[in-house]
């Protein structure tokens, strides 16, 4: 569609060009509740001005029908100046209006303003997600971050619905079956910011007050909706006190009142991501509405998204970056701050352990691929923005701040975040922006600063950091040196712990340094003439950024007693060093495999518990020789059942090792286990098969094909929700039949009919690691697809087509062939497809030089 890959060049054309007054949007969304209806009307009149006039520019604007087109009174035709994505505008006054009333499409993907029916009770429910730039979907705009300007929003719905906006409501009025929202103007913000949600949902309220410096009061109203099916599982409680906690603590640290007055969280179904930053109405996935027994894991992972959100307020909100490029100006500030935040204001004191064990996983294994890129990217265009949503936007540039807190003072850091509002608040910024404050605050001065960026923030990769240890005959340390491998050499803020046995058989640290190591070799003095400890940890309290490496003593060290390092976070480090070694081909696979069969019951994080299992399958899956799949898997089996049936009854720990059990189960043993709790014929003391319980045990019973199409949809009458629709669509696709897989395939691929959810529902079932067989067939249809899929569906889906289908599993030399056949035939593929394949492809190749170390 021409012009639907808005550049970063016509963009910043159009910013020199226009400036936006103001935004009034009136969306009739009356036809919402029939499932006939495809549209709605959307009317949008821009104020905005021109510094030449008689000049040219554009409107953006996604939409099946443009019914009306008005510039300056100027009836304009829809079929002469719209063109499918953009609105031409010609002759250009100073100060224009431009009026567009226009048949927009609810949507099924996820963007723009999605539908969804709940099948629990039949109510409909809307809400838009934007970023980055479908706004377009739902009104005519100017599609981009730096063209900021004030939104008034007008609603029509249902009367029985309720309706929530960025700001709060002004009036209402009812007109028969329908009501009219009015909502208070807002303050300058991005089109990508705006958000509408719209339904019968259900909602509790609270408010948060402060007082303020000058004397006054700072009150902000707090509302928490969720569907009215999901309300009898609805924490609201629990969300308020971490929102207060939250905002107790970043009015504390930025002191910068909060500027969009109220403040709504709104939990969404089929959500495409974790949670959106709106102004004073967050959306989040409302898988964070928890309907069944959860870990304390995942209370804490939403406590961490909550405060993620709240952070974006100020960074991202407040001040914007100008365009994609200096996305982590607000995705890496919120990663951070989120984990900060939790650590420091909320009961949940794990918040830097999960971030070392599960961000920066994230961000290594991104920061690997042949498509990395700098903290501060080179963003084309839109397609590009959509791909860099990514580890490297937000746990590495996470990662990266944390450093800087470490190596420029906790108070200088927040002082600069003061300045950085004061001077660019309702404002659009660029990376300079910072440093300069970051400068000025840290005493380290913009030389230091500039070095600082360029190291971290202006080049990709990850480096290695590996302790080099030479001792006296006594067994003393002559020297201690951390080599520095990887391109290019950066300057690391790291502390380095000695660990070693004590009488009662923990490891523990018995020494500490904190220095600034840089260079491909950095002595330590300070450590000499100490005992050669058992362990050294480099990064230790893990602050700067690196993948660990260990001298050949500490990694034996580690073979034989990981479980009994006592630091929570040192273990975590410990596990993730090791993880790292086994997907750079440098631990063998089984060798991974053999340290959580020996020490993973011992795990007391449960955060760190979950990251186990999920790495150990992907070690059996992926990195292990074929040939050995079959004894680790049963390995596995064995130890997740004897765990389960070792934990405290009705413990986080349990229900882990529940799942995990499913998961993994291979024999008749573990499967009449799983049939036995489904049918209430088995019992575990303490474990409770709730529903989602149930679901995990039906998925691994289907995908080992003891469970029948009766059986599942029988399940799926005793659970007609959303979640019961998309784990039983699961659970068919995951049968270990020709038929199973054939139908999965075609739904996705031969139809545009199923919506986001469902789509990855389809693919998690269609791929399953004892299924290759199964499989195979479809690798080469999916390569003849990719173009057309990418050409015709929404990003959105076309991302889960292409990510979902991959033929991971088929770890094998001929599907490495079949990818790069397909990357030098399609050259000149959209850039952003070609990202995702490349990513994909470097997987598989991973997995096929781990496989060989692990044959040995």
């Amino acid at each position: 569609m021409p012009g639907k890959n808005l550049s970063r060049d016509e963009a910043q054309q159009r910013a020199g060009l226009l400036s936006v007054d103001g935004y009034e949007v009136h969306l009739d969304l009356t036809s919402a509740p029939d499932a006939t209806a495809s549209t709605f009307v959307s009317t949008t009149t821009i104020r905005f001005r021109c510094t030449e006039p008689g000049a040219g520019s554009f409107a953006d604007l996604l939409a099946p029908r443009v019914r009306a087109v008005t510039l300056n009174g100027r009836e304009l035709d829809p079929a002469a100046v719209y063109d499918g994505a953009r609105v031409a505008l010609t002759g250009l006054a100073a100060q224009n209006e431009l009026v567009v009333v226009a048949d927009c499409a609810y949507s099924r993907t996820g963007e723009g303003l999605h539908r969804f029916v709940d099948p629990a009770d039949g109510e409909t429910y809307l809400y838009t997600h934007f970023e980055p730039a479908e706004a377009r979907r739902v009104f005519a705009n100017f599609e981009q971050p730096d063209l900021k300007a004030p939104y008034r929003f007008t609603v029509t719905a249902p009367a029985a619905w309720d309706v929530y906006a960025n700001g709060a409501e002004e009036s209402s009025a009812t007109d028969g079956d329908a009501r009219t929202w009015r909502f208070l103007e807002t303050r300058p913000i991005s089109t990508y910011l705006t958000a509408v949600v719209a339904g019968p949902y259900h909602v509790a309220r609270d408010h948060w007050s402060r007082q303020l410096a000058d004397g006054s009061t700072l009150e902000i109203p707090l509302a928490a909706t969720c569907r009215r099916s999901l309300a009898p599982y609805f924490d609201a409680e629990e969300i308020f006190a971490v929102t207060k906690q939250g905002l107790d603590f970043f009015h504390e640290e930025f002191q910068y009142p909060y500027p969009f007055g109220k403040y709504d969280q709104c939990f969404v179904p089929e959500y495409n991501i974790g949670a959106m930053e709106n102004p004073g109405c967050v959306t989040f996935r409302e898988d964070f509405v928890f309907r069944s027994k959860v870990t304390e894991a995942a209370y804490e992972a939403r406590a961490n998204v909550i405060l993620h959100e709240m952070a974006h307020m100020w960074f991202g909100d407040l001040v914007t970056m100008k365009w994609w490029d200096d996305l982590w100006l607000k995705e890496s500030f919120a990663d951070f701050m989120g984990s900060f935040a939790q650590q420091e204001a909320t009961k949940y004191q794990a918040a830097w352990v999960t971030f070392a064990n599960q961000r920066k996983a994230w961000a290594y294994r991104q920061d690997q691929y042949p498509t990395t890129h700098p903290i501060t990217a080179d963003i084309r265009d839109v397609e590009d923005a959509k791909l860099n949503f990514d580890g490297i936007t937000y746990a590495k540039g996470a990662s990266v701040l944390k450093q800087l807190v470490a190596y420029a003072g906790r108070e200088p850091f927040f002082e600069g975040a003061r300045r950085y509002f004061q001077q660019h608040a309702f404002g659009n910024t660029v990376l300079g922006d910072l440093l300069e404050v970051l400068a000025a605050t840290s005493g380290r001065g913009e030389q230091a600063m500039a070095e600082w960026s360029a190291g971290w923030l202006q080049t990709a990769g990850v480096n290695s950091l590996t302790p080099q240890l030479t001792c006296d005959a006594e067994g003393r340390i002559t020297e201690l040196a951390v080599l520095q491998d990887g391109e290019p050499l950066r300057p690391h803020r790291i502390a380095i712990g000695l660990y070693d046995r004590e009488a009662d058989g923990a490891l523990r640290r018995t020494a500490r340094v904190e220095l600034d190591a840089a260079g491909a070799r950095t002595v330590v003095p300070e450590l000499a003439g100490r005992a050669r400890p058992a362990l050294v940890l480099v990064n230790d309290d893990d602050l700067t950024y690196c993948k660990i490496r260990f001298d050949e003593d500490s990694l034996a060290t580690l073979r034989s007693a990981l479980g009994d390092i006592e630091e929570p976070l040192a273990r975590a480090l410990a596990w993730s060093a090791c993880w790292n070694l086994t997907r750079d081909g440098l631990l063998p696979a089984r060798d991974y495999l053999d340290l959580v069969l020996r020490f993973a019951g011992r795990e007391s994080d449960i955060g760190v518990l979950q990251s186990l299992h999920t790495q150990a399958k992907a070690a059996l899956d992926l990195f292990a020789d074929p040939a050995y799949r079959a004894e680790g898997g049963r390995l596995l089996a064995e130890c997740a059942l004897r765990e389960l049936r070792a934990a405290t009854p009705g413990s986080d720990h349990q229900l882990a090792w529940a799942r995990f059990t499913a998961a993994v189960a291979q024999g008749p043993q573990e499967h009449q286990l799983l049939e036995g709790l489904l049918a209430g014929t088995a019992r575990i003391d303490g474990l409770e098969v709730d529903q989602d319980l149930r679901w995990s045990l039906w998925i691994a019973l289907a995908a080992a094909g003891r469970a029948t199409v009766a059986e599942l949809d029988a399940e799926l009458k005793r659970d007609n929700t959303a979640s019961g629709s998309q784990k039983a669509t699961q659970a068919l696709a995951a049968r270990p039949t020709a038929e199973a897989k054939a139908a999965a395939w075609s739904a996705v691929a031969d139809s545009d009919l199923l919506p986001n959810a469902m789509v990855g529902a389809q693919t998690a079932g269609f791929a399953q690691a004892g299924q290759r067989g199964l499989t195979a067939p479809y690798t080469e249809r999916y390569f003849e697809l990719l173009e057309a899929i990418w050409a015709e569906r929404s990003i959105e889906i076309a991302i889960r087509f292409v990510g979902g289908f991959f033929p991971r599993l088929q770890t094998d030399q001929a599907t490495l062939d079949a990818t790069d056949a397909w990357l030098t035939g399609h050259p000149a593929a959209a850039p952003a497809l070609r990202r995702l394949v490349i990513e994909s492809r470097d997987e598989l190749a991973r997995a096929l030089r781990a496989q060989a170390v692990d044959r040995g």
